[in-house]
């Protein structure tokens, strides 16, 4: 029994320190979502290996030793996705619905055909502009009766499980589909004008999964990110960044994508909202995202329910908010990370197309 709860601490301790290697290599980098399943398996792990625990074996100290370091080290990453942490997202005490916006975002699943189940849930939340991604043909039809309440539309079908609808009641400002680094996987750029008449950019992306199915490394997924990070990085105006990002929340790239596009966090303080997988209670982490600048102040987040796709829905509604930006930090970068976004940046750009 011992020898066995050794091993799976070893297993669990590497399982740490891989993504501490910083290569790209989809099986390395994929340690990188599940933080919460190992920490809640190291505590079990450590109870265990505390029972059965003989202090006079020096190999067993050192093991131990591991063990508390690497669930320490996981609790430190996902510790700011509590409520035990401060927001870093403000909620609003304005009520101005002219300056608010109302964002769903949903991984459809392209082989799922329960289209009726995600129009109802459209319609509970009655959202101003709704991201749909995964859509083929099929979906781009299901999807048609939006179009009555959203007039505005840009899209981009796919068989491929890489596209992409936007529908839309605000008003679209130079509406484009754009391939950043592969002419497979689109993404989507505009302004929205509110009702106050005050203009927000929106970017929408969707890059590869570390999955030897459709990329073998995340190089061209991370310079994706850090690409549209770069462009947000160059204006101080209102902005969201929102997609299926297939990068966690405490991902090393995620966190180089914030502090170059200086965007914040809702869920900082609040919660994971774990988005996939939602037919798999065990295996739930954050791919879903919105980011925004510090203009806006949380009026809502929510995980919406399971409707037939493996991912859950998120929605979110945002209150552009006079000094908001006084009262909230944005992420800082030092010129290490500078220099380390320019090289992702530079690698996802020479790097082959798959």
């Amino acid at each position: 029994m011992k020898i066995v709860v050794v091993v799976l601490a070893l297993l669990l301790v590497i399982a740490t320190v891989l993504p501490l290697l910083r290569f790209d290599q989809w099986w390395i980098r994929a340690f990188d979502f599940p933080r919460a399943q190992i920490t809640i398996a190291g505590i079990v792990l450590l109870s265990f290996y505390l029972y059965l625990w003989e202090m006079h074996r020096v190999y067993e100290f050192v093991v131990l030793g591991l063990l508390v370091l690497a669930v320490g080290y996981q609790v430190v990453k996902i510790l700011p996705y509590t409520v035990l942490m401060p927001k870093q997202v403000l909620s609003t005490e304005s009520r101005l619905d002219d300056a608010n916006l109302r964002l769903l975002v949903a991984n459809v699943l392209m082989e799922n055909r329960k289209s009726e189940a995600f129009l109802d849930i459209v319609r509970e939340y009655d959202p101003d502009v709704v991201l749909t991604v995964e859509t083929d043909q099929w979906w781009e039809e299901a999807l048609g009766p939006l179009e009555e309440k959203y007039p505005h539309t840009l899209k981009n079908p796919l068989d491929n499980t890489y596209g992409m609808l936007l529908h839309s009641r605000l008003e679209m400002i130079d509406p484009e589909v754009r391939f950043i680094l592969k002419d497979s996987i689109p993404s989507m750029h505009m302004q929205v004008v509110l009702p106050s008449d005050d203009r927000v950019y929106m970017h929408f992306v969707h890059p590869d999964p570390p999955n030897p199915m459709y990329a073998s490394e995340t190089t061209e997924r991370d310079a994706e990110l850090l690409i549209v990070g770069r462009e947000v990085e160059k204006r101080d105006r209102p902005t969201i960044v929102a997609g299926d990002f297939n990068d966690v929340a405490w991902s090393y790239t995620t966190s180089l994508f914030q502090k170059t596009s200086g965007l914040l966090d809702p869920r900082v303080g609040r919660g994971m909202y774990n988005t996939y997988h939602a037919k798999n209670l065990l295996l739930r982490w954050p791919l879903d995202h919105v980011f925004h600048t510090d203009h806006f102040k949380l009026v809502r987040m929510d995980r919406g329910p399971a409707w037939g796709s493996d991912h859950f829905p998120i929605f979110i509604e945002l209150s552009l908010d006079a000094g908001a930006e006084a009262e909230q930090k944005k992420p800082d970068m030092n010129r290490t990370e500078g220099e380390q976004v320019d090289e992702k940046i530079e690698e996802g750009k020479q790097h082959p197309d798959d």
